[in-house]
């Protein structure tokens, strides 16, 4: 990593210089300047990552040369003289990071310079991850074409915009999370905080101090008072997963939180309103527990003000492509490996494959493959077990609620598949013509050439 840069600007000669040597020696790159209009030259020029600003200067003073900054980002240090505090504070009003009185501790200058680099570089890691974050979770980089998910997303879109109470549901391993990042992220308290529950990971009585917090003394080990979720949740998001497994206690509190916005600490008298947007997540059948009385009918009709049911993976299978290459290119780069694609025949099994675990098995089969896989194309023989032996005995399985047009498709390319690609023979196998078949694997994306001659 360079030197940090710091402008250092004081008509002072002898301050200017000897903030520049102790600084030198501290491992900064200094650049000085004798007074507010030469600095502000310097900046045309250079991009300090700091800069040390006397108050009290000819030309351009201090505060004016503050208010003609072109970066507000920039830490600003100001040097004033005894007389001079009271518009040095004004200063920080104007964003100025700290001053200091003429002339200034050495040392303590350092640390605050220091303290002022740190905080400038976590901004910039909270940036950058704020606008990955933002790019990832766009309504346009959502993968998903088929019909059953592009469903999905309209309601999201329409639902981010709003306030409204959300349950997702869905088996496990559909995405709801990331749904979940989306909905907050493209909603009007994006600027607000994300804050997440995993409802399952905690027992019953630590998840009722992780959602309302507790004051020091209210049980044994509670040394200081701590908040919960829901207070640092305020004027943001609250993720609640796993909703069904919370036990009936917690189910009581929750109700009255969503009902009122309000709740008192563990062991505490003061009562706490907040403003929080709520979006549950379970994979259980909410109204089945209401009909055996595991699960409070008031409760969960007041987390289904809008319900998103997140399709299986099996049940969308024409994203398997598109979401199987997306995560060849993640891991690939995370793992610095040379995988550059998918063979066909793979990629169609792994397209007619059930995945029982959604889209995270289908993620993690990927990883694993990208990992272990030592040649450029990921062929059929590198799948697993599982996948390959779903087509033993020259069958295959179709689950119940596909759509004939995907159903035809997959008994194509498992014709095809059988047949070695011969495609007068699939024809015959499957009683079309030759043609009928051609035009059909055009629509599917297949090029094709009509001279192809495959011993018919």
């Amino acid at each position: 990593m360079p030197d940090p840069v710091v402008l250092v600007i004081d008509d002072e000669k002898n301050i200017r210089e000897a903030l520049k040597q102790a600084l030198k020696m501290e491992g900064y790159l200094v650049i000085t300047a004798e007074n507010g209009e030469e600095g502000l030259e310097k900046l045309k020029t250079f991009s300090p990552d700091a800069v040390i600003l006397d108050l009290k200067m000819p030309k351009v003073s201090g505060m004016e040369f503050l208010k003609q900054m072109p970066s507000k980002e920039t830490p600003v240090i100001i040097l004033t003289g005894h007389g001079g505090v009271e518009e040095a504070v004004e200063t920080m009003r104007l964003g100025a990071y700290d001053f200091m009185v003429k002339p200034p501790d050495l040392e303590k200058l350092t640390l605050v310079l220091s303290r002022a680099l740190e905080e400038k570089k976590r901004k910039e890691r909270q940036e950058t991850l704020e606008t990955l974050l933002d790019e990832r979770y766009r309504f346009e980089n959502i993968i998903g074409v088929s019909r059953a998910f592009q469903e999905v997303l309209q309601q999201v879109k329409q639902v981010a915009a709003t306030d409204a109470t959300v349950l997702l549901t869905g088996e496990s391993g559909t995405g709801k999370e990331v749904i979940a990042n989306t909905i907050h992220l493209n909603s009007p308290r994006r600027q607000g905080p994300l804050i997440k529950v995993h409802c399952a990971a905690l027992p019953e009585t630590l998840l009722e101090s992780e959602l309302f917090g507790y004051e020091k003394g209210a049980f044994t080990g509670a040394t200081s008072r701590r908040k919960g979720r829901f207070e640092l949740a305020d004027g943001g998001t609250l993720f609640l997963d796993e909703i069904g497994e919370i036990s009936p206690l917690v189910q009581v509190k929750l109700l009255r939180v969503l009902q009122e916005q309000r709740f008192e600490r563990i062991g505490g008298e003061e009562t706490i309103t907040v403003n929080v947007r709520i979006i549950a997540a379970t994979n259980k059948n909410l109204k089945a527990m209401v009909e055996n009385g595991s699960f409070r009918e008031d409760l969960y009709y007041r987390l289904n003000v809008v319900h998103i049911e997140l399709p299986p993976l099996r049940e969308r299978r024409e994203d398997i492509p598109l979401l199987a290459n997306h995560f060849l290119k993640l891991y690939t780069q995370r793992h610095q490996r040379p995988i550059e694609g998918i063979h066909p025949k793979a990629m169609r099994l792994l397209e007619s494959y059930p995945w029982p675990g959604n889209i995270r098995e289908l993620q993690h089969t990927i990883e694993k493959l990208v990992i272990f896989v030592q040649h450029p194309i990921i062929e059929e023989e590198d799948l697993p077990q599982n996948i390959t032996q779903q087509h033993s005995n020259d069958q295959i399985t179709l689950p119940i609620g596909i759509t004939l047009e995907e159903a035809e498709k997959r008994l194509i390319f498992a014709t095809l598949d059988a047949t070695n690609g011969n495609k007068s023979k699939t024809a015959r196998i499957l009683g079309i013509g030759r043609k009928t078949l051609l035009r059909k694997l055009e629509s599917y994306g297949i090029a094709i050439d009509d001279n192809e001659n495959d011993n018919k």
